[in-house]
């Protein structure tokens, strides 16, 4: 557990001791600008449900910022502490079929085959095996999951913000990320023993809002580069019970 030790202090370090509000991006500086790529597994036959692409995204995101790797000494935590110096941006792309096997070579995290995420780096300098898949194309319809699981953390999205699912699970992968630094170790390590089981689901805005103002809620704001307006609250992070 050391190395998880050390990889959520680093964590809340990054998320409590600053605002990447105020963090400057140069556009003549490609360094300056740094994110998270996420790919989703979305084959044209037998599409996975839109809800088990954005729970395994926001798995995947808090595993990879607390993977064992995280929390030595490495090119894995310099890339992450590079990402944390900077805006928390998070980037999701479609891969399927060769493509999608091609980058599990990369340094990243993969749950249940729906999702990876990578170790970040500067946008300027994102491997050409993901720098390949698309960007856009990310949508899948809405589903009815059912009731979400009572013990584990639940991440709650604004159905009413239309995000498609790529979008989406940047939000969520946003969502875990914070959840986990606002936690004590003893409770990331109790959610670690269970592979960071969470569930997310779309409710109304009435219901969004109502989450927010839950004592001990982590809301996410978006900057508004795509599809929401600047500050829109997004998701909503709880742990439960």
């Amino acid at each position: 557990m050391s190395n998880l030790r050390e990889a959520h202090r680093r964590l809340v370090e990054a998320c409590s001791e600053r605002s990447w509000r105020d963090d400057p991006e140069d556009p003549d500086k490609p360094e300056t600008i740094q994110a998270m790529q996420i790919a989703l597994h979305l084959p044209k036959q037998d599409p996975p449900s839109r809800t088990d692409v954005l729970e395994a995204a926001g798995r995947a995101v808090v595993k990879l910022c607390l993977d064992d790797r995280a929390g030595q000494d490495g090119a894995f935590a310099e890339a992450l502490g590079q990402w944390y110096g900077h805006r928390i941006r998070k980037v999701a792309r479609r891969g399927r079929n060769k493509a999608w096997r091609d980058v599990q070579t990369l340094p990243g995290v993969t749950v249940e085959d729906r999702a990876r995420a990578f170790v970040p780096s500067a946008v300027s300098e994102v491997d050409p095996l993901v720098a390949k898949l698309q960007i856009g194309h990310t949508d899948l319809p809405m589903d009815e999951p059912g009731p979400a699981l009572a013990d584990v953390p639940l991440i709650l999205i604004d159905a009413s913000l239309h995000m498609s699912a790529g979008k989406a699970a940047a939000q969520v992968g946003h969502g875990s990320m914070l959840l986990a630094a606002a936690m004590s170790l003893e409770d990331v390590e109790q959610w670690a023993a269970r592979d960071f089981l969470l569930s997310v689901r779309e409710v109304s805005s009435e219901d969004f809002a109502q989450a927010c103002a839950r004592e001990g809620a982590v809301v996410v704001r978006d900057a508004g580069f795509t599809e929401v307006a600047p500050d829109s609250a997004t998701v909503c992070a709880l742990r439960q019970p």
